[in-house]
């Protein structure tokens, strides 16, 4: 038996094709029937990575009797919050506003024209530990619908009227640098000395916000390194593999959720890498490097793009692909070297977790780095017979401007992955019609986090491998946010295109959560291309955009470590780097290794023959190699040495 949801192409609504209730995807032809029939919406959001979205579908929604209920008395439809992240972005506001909380899996109910009445996250199919089951739930929400219609509707009203107001902030905000030193101080407040991270259980990498941070000033040193090296030598991260799971659930980073997401992983890379940049330490490298090497290997596909997701479970057992036993370590490593390999990453008989063992550094594994390399690599040959957990193989734009723009990165510093990075830039260029308009995955439209993210990937790739196209297909991008996306009257970006399908509000996300908004990448893509292509309209969009976003940002600073970094951009004198000359030539690639070696968090690079007509490069000899740093609309002297050139960013920073 199967139901609609066959003929998607998302593997979580595919996950669900075989479930007894009759499932629509979100559409017209589910809402013209809950109209039709005068019967509400049951709308359930999550993503395949989802644990608890996993048990909610064993629980309920492969239950016979649940099932009936729901096909009786509602049109059902469910929804990936990845593929359509306006929808779970509306919905979710209704949920947070309606519980106090939200997460996936997000459950709402909805009157037949979509407003929301009634909405929850996880219900067990029975009531349990003080939660009302998902029957008396259904039962609670038919009996109001059909017998207290007004005040449904009363309800579904005021949660619109309340999701529209929060969307447009109250005032505007001059981005000033003591306003920045304040955001800075005030996330500050709640750093862990002793575990690294900010507050308590459970924790999440905060990638942004440690980027913010290392922007804003040395102050905060020992608070971005002992974080990242924290969160290194923890459980979160997967010791044998590389990459890291989604979140904590401890305050010391030791037992994960053990999904893993490609967006944590490209701002991960990214930090590292440039942590590596700013400090020099090999750990910081080492864990980068990992990272883009578990996303080169298991996380992309023959023609470049990247993969959404791996599962938390394999055999349906949470953690079970990367959990170890004692024996099993003893076993693969000999007695000595697996005993050492033991004490170095916390493996005993007992287990740290439910009797098993989750790796993470408790010793000094430089002193052992040959025992400890190799141990590593036994140890993954030996992982890769196991039950893999499950992986979402769809392709988003957005989330692949990210993992993009990560590489390139790396490629610059590390003076690799020049090959991941042309791929994939060519692959999203290919997903870009003749119109300039983007696809996010399948057939939906792209959305302003696959417009800025993409934009935001190929401005990068071109500074790392001196495709111009890359620049110019960025800036075609930019374009289409300004004249599609952009919220005239109120400043900054909705979510949305103007030519996308109408939903009960159109979406306007100025947060930095798991990921960064659509709004502050915009504002970044914008300020990069104001100095690249000399269009100081660029800047004051941007300008404007931040400006609106601020007064929510002074609030609450902690959820916009990503638009803090922005604003750090503004309110700095970012570095024009150009570089002329053949991009063989050794003395361009050395002046170049100088660019990839320091830690320069705003500036953009000019090189190669094709970006002759850009500003940067007009008038610069193009034959002879040869730096040029200018900064805060002064020049300095041009140099062909490398130390020279070093020396000047140096002296410059």
């Amino acid at each position: 038996m199967t139901n609609r949801l066959a003929k998607e192409t998302s593997p979580y609504l595919l996950q669900h094709a075989h479930n007894p209730v009759d499932w629509f995807p979100w559409g017209e032809e589910a809402l013209a029937k809950a109209r039709g029939e005068d019967k509400p919406v049951f709308l359930s959001i999550g993503y395949s990575a989802c644990h608890w979205c996993h048990v909610m579908e064993r629980e309920s929604f492969e239950n016979d009797e649940l099932a009936q209920i729901l096909n009786d008395h509602f049109v059902s439809i469910k929804v990936d919050r990845e593929e359509r992240p306006d929808i779970d972005s509306i919905y979710m506001q209704a949920v947070q506003l309606m519980t106090g909380h939200g997460g996936w899996p997000m459950s709402v109910f909805l009157t037949p024209d979509g407003g929301p009445f009634y909405a929850g996250t996880y219900f067990p199919p029975d009531d349990r530990h003080g939660m009302p089951g998902f029957k008396r739930v259904l039962v609670h929400v038919l009996d109001a619908y059909r017998s207290r219609r007004t005040d449904v509707q009363a309800a579904s009203d005021e949660v619109r009227q309340v999701i529209n107001s929060q969307l447009q902030p109250k005032g505007t905000r001059t981005i000033e640098q003591h306003g920045l030193d304040r955001a800075a101080a005030s996330i500050a407040q709640s750093y862990d000395p002793e575990n690294g991270g900010f507050g308590s259980a459970p924790k999440f990498p905060p990638s942004m916000t440690l980027d913010f941070l290392m922007q804003n000033s040395d102050r905060y040193e020992d608070v971005i390194v002992n974080t990242l090296t924290k969160m290194a030598h923890g459980g979160i991260y997967d010791q044998i593999g590389g990459g890291f799971h989604r979140y904590s659930t401890d305050a010391h980073w030791l037992v994960p959720h053990f999904e893993k997401m490609l967006y944590d992983n490209a701002l991960l890379a990214r930090l590292y890498t440039r942590a590596w940049q700013w400090k020099k330490s090999a750990l910081f490298a080492r864990i980068a490097n990992e990272i883009l090497g578990f996303v080169e290997r298991e996380m992309t596909s023959a023609d470049g793009g990247f993969y959404s997701t791996l599962d938390a479970d394999s055999e349906g057992v949470e953690g079970k692909f990367y959990v170890w036993s004692r024996d099993e370590v003893i076993g693969a490593l000999g007695e000595d070297k697996g005993r050492t390999f033991c004490e170095l990453f916390d493996v005993t008989e007992r287990g740290n977790w439910e009797g098993a063992n989750i790796l993470h550094v408790v010793g000094d594994v430089d002193a052992h780095a040959d025992l400890v390399a190799r141990g590593k690599c036994h140890l993954y040959g030996i992982r890769e017979q196991r039950v893999r957990p499950g992986r979402d193989e769809k392709i988003l734009s957005g989330w692949n401007g990210w993992m993009l723009a990560a590489f390139a990165e790396a490629c610059l510093a590390f003076d690799r992955y020049e090959d991941v990075v042309r791929k994939n830039a060519e692959f999203l260029i290919a997903r870009i019609d003749s119109n300039g308009h983007l696809i996010r995955h399948a057939a939906i439209p792209g959305m302003l986090e696959d417009y800025s993210g993409v934009a935001w990937g190929l401005t990068l790739a071109y500074e790392a491998v001196h495709e111009r196209r890359y620049l110019d297909a960025a800036n075609r991008l930019l374009e289409q946010i300004r004249s599609r996306f952009a919220d005239e009257e109120n400043g900054g970006f909705y979510d949305t295109a103007v030519d996308h399908e109408k939903l009960i509000t159109r979406p306007k996300d100025f947060f930095d959560n798991a990921t960064p908004s659509g709004n502050s990448i915009a504002c970044d893509v914008l300020l990069r291309h104001a100095l690249l292509f000399g269009n100081e309209e660029y800047a004051e969009e941007a300008t404007g955009a931040l400006e609106t976003i601020f007064p929510l940002v002074e609030r609450y600073p902690s959820g916009f470590g990503y638009t803090l970094g922005v604003g750090q951009w503004r309110a700095g004198q970012p570095k024009e780097i150009a570089i002329t000359g053949a991009v063989t030539d050794p003395t361009f690639r050395g002046l170049k290794r100088v660019v990839g070696d320091e830690f320069l968090p705003h500036r953009v690079l000019v090189a190669g023959s094709a970006s002759s007509d850009l500003p940067l490069m007009k008038n610069r000899d193009q034959n002879r190699v040869t730096a040029y740093i200018c900064e805060a609309y002064m020049c300095a002297e041009p140099t062909s040495d490398p130390e020279r050139f070093r020396e000047m960013l140096g002296i410059a920073r």
